[in-house]
């Protein structure tokens, strides 16, 4: 049997998988990302991470482990040049050569895409959008990512970096974004976004105890407010998807992340205000869907799927 490596490099942890080709992961690893600012040191023991994930298989096996390649999903991570470029979110600063510096220890192909990317690509192999050839994935969480396939194939660009519908404008002069501009989707649709329209509505500051799991369990208690803040964020984020539409004309949007747990609160309005938004050439041609994937794989998963594009 063939394996392969899916890492999901965080700010905090790094998680890693030892991944079949039907997408079981059969050994896990973890290592805390923010305790190197050396890259070289963090690589040393991110490869002994690795050895020690394919000896325990090697062990169940009774054979030597064929491994495909290891797949990162990375923040800025760069799928021409296999780089981190100069996330914000690490401790490690400027420029990481995953590819070069894993060459160092073990000769096998490295894969490197943003983490959003990775996401989608494992829907692509092991979830809902198998068999697809055109989707999109919207990822919510602390901020707003997109993986756009098209044809089959990941959407990079000519700089590796396409593909970032959370920063499409939304709102002219809106909500400062950490990117330096203003009106971006995330601003509006991340776990901060849903938050900050939740306590504007409700008319109080924004404090660490109004979270957007909260707004979703007010919103299930039939709280007015909450409601209120879901339809909201339900109709920026189906206008968003029905721009997105227009670029790709895809099959399927499929949408992962914390804040779409909340479920019917926020699906039954995006659902509504997509179809209002969406031109008509398009109409009954795209679904949106949640992500098959189990929240807690779909990291490994998507990184270990960055391998197996053609």
């Amino acid at each position: 049997m063939k394996y392969s490596i899916g890492v999901d490099l965080g700010g905090t942890n790094t998680d890693l998988g030892l991944v079949t080709e039907n997408g079981n992961i059969v050994q896990r690893r973890n290592m805390a990302t923010n305790a190197y600012t050396d890259f070289a040191l963090y690589i040393r023991d991110f490869m002994r991470e690795v050895d020690l994930m394919l000896a325990d298989q090697q062990a169940i096996d009774g054979q030597a482990v064929q491994l495909e390649g290891i797949g990162v999903g990375a923040p800025n991570g760069n799928f021409y040049t296999g780089c981190v470029d100069n996330a914000p979110n690490l401790t490690m600063k400027g420029v990481l050569d995953f590819a070069k510096e894993i060459h160092r220890y073990r000769d096998t192909p490295v894969v490197l895409s943003n983490d959003a990317n990775a996401a989608a690509y494992g829907e692509y192999i092991y979830g809902g959008a198998k068999g697809m050839r055109h989707f999109i994935m919207f990822t919510l969480g602390t901020g707003v990512g997109s993986g756009i396939v098209v044809d089959g194939r990941l959407v990079h660009g000519s700089t590796g970096a396409a593909g970032e519908l959370g920063h499409a404008i939304l709102y002219q002069h809106g909500r400062k974004c950490t990117c330096g501009r203003e009106g971006c989707l995330e601003t509006y649709t991340s776990a901060r976004g849903i938050v900050q329209t939740y306590c504007e509505l409700k008319g109080i500051p924004v404090s660490p105890e109004v979270t957007s799991k909260l707004i979703g369990e007010l919103a299930h208690q039939g709280d007015p407010i909450a409601l209120k803040t879901w339809e909201t964020v339900g109709d920026q984020l189906g206008l968003a998807m029905a721009n997105a539409v227009t670029f790709s004309a895809p099959e399927a949007i499929f949408l992962m992340g914390g804040p779409a747990q909340v479920g019917e609160p926020l699906l039954k309005p995006l659902r509504e205000a997509f179809d209002r938004y969406l031109l008509n050439i398009f109409a009954g041609s795209c679904q949106i869907r949640m992500s098959e994937l189990k929240a807690n794989e779909v990291a490994i998963l998507g990184a270990a799927a960055l391998l197996k594009m053609k």
